[in-house]
């Protein structure tokens, strides 16, 4: 490290140096993310139009896929960017893809909590559903669910933009807090712990609450029929694949951090190519309660 602090107009990404064949990676990367940026629009713009689907799930749905789009989005690009056209210099915007990028990670395990949370009111009160849950009450929700997102990533730019910086090569595949931290001048080590302690709190309280959830949804199916149980067995299943999609690789990062950046890449592109997934899932579930 260097012993005096320089002014920072960009950033340099070194995070794919090492990578053997960075073409190959780049256009496996290019093509899921198309298919994952497709596949969530589709979903988007069938709820907006369908109005059979103005509704407090797919409500949910929707801001899931609009979330989804903003977190593959807020990375993906500029790690496509490095490996196929070997643009490795980012410029300002770095502390806005950070940004985007946290906030994103906070509203997909908001999204997905919220969604167990429609489930279990789903599952457990199926007769008064629609007057506990509400369209007005959903989207007011998570409009609170946006507000306190942004309140916290707020946090992660007061931190950065006062430090002095010394080396404006980024460790890592794009800009996160991390990334940006390790090129400055002073000890991380304290900034890592609170935001470490930051992340457990949110990580711990969103996927506690899912555990919880379903839980509740498990001792309600052991209660009903094997009519009942496969209707509800059909709108929990998709939104379990997508809750296991999002946390495993986070708690393997946890665990093995050697292997992290690949884990990393898979967090934000497989959580948004198979999320798009519930939709079908909820649309025949829909299906057949309408022809019963």
């Amino acid at each position: 490290m260097q012993n005096a602090s320089i002014t920072v107009k960009h950033f340099i990404i070194g995070g794919f140096d090492t990578v053997k064949r960075p073409v190959a990676v780049g256009v496996v990367m290019l093509i899921i993310y198309i298919l994952a940026i497709f596949a969530n629009t589709v979903n988007i713009l069938f709820i907006i139009f369908d109005k059979r689907l103005h509704k407090p799930m797919y409500l949910l749905v929707c801001n899931l896929a609009v979330v989804d789009i903003m977190y593959t989005s807020s990375a993906t690009p500029t790690m496509i960017g490095v490996l196929l056209a070997d643009v490795k210099t980012i410029y300002v915007d770095c502390l806005i893809q950070m940004c985007v990028f946290h906030l994103a990670m906070v509203m997909e395990r908001f999204a997905l909590a919220i969604m167990a949370f429609d489930r279990l009111i789903a599952i457990i009160f199926p007769f008064h559903y629609h007057s506990y849950l509400t369209n007005t009450r959903t989207v007011v929700l998570t409009y609170i669910l946006w507000i306190i997102g942004c309140g916290t990533v707020v946090l992660f730019p007061a931190t950065v933009i006062p430090l002095p910086h010394c080396t404006l090569k980024l460790k890592y595949t794009f800009c996160d807090y991390a990334a940006i931290m390790r090129t400055t001048c002073v000890n991380v080590d304290e900034y890592f712990n609170q935001s470490a302690i930051w992340s457990f709190f949110i990580l711990f309280f969103t996927f506690t609450f899912i555990c919880i959830s379903y839980c509740g949804i498990l001792f309600c199916v052991k209660l009903s029929s094997n009519n009942d149980k496969k209707k509800m067995g059909s709108t929990v299943v998709s939104h379990a694949i997508c809750v296991t999609c999002f946390y495993s690789p986070i708690f393997i990062i946890v665990i093995l951090t050697r292997v992290g950046v690949g884990l990393l890449i898979g967090t934000i592109l497989s959580p948004s190519l198979v999320n798009p997934n519930i939709s079908p899932s909820l649309n025949n579930q829909l299906c057949k309660e309408n022809k019963g």
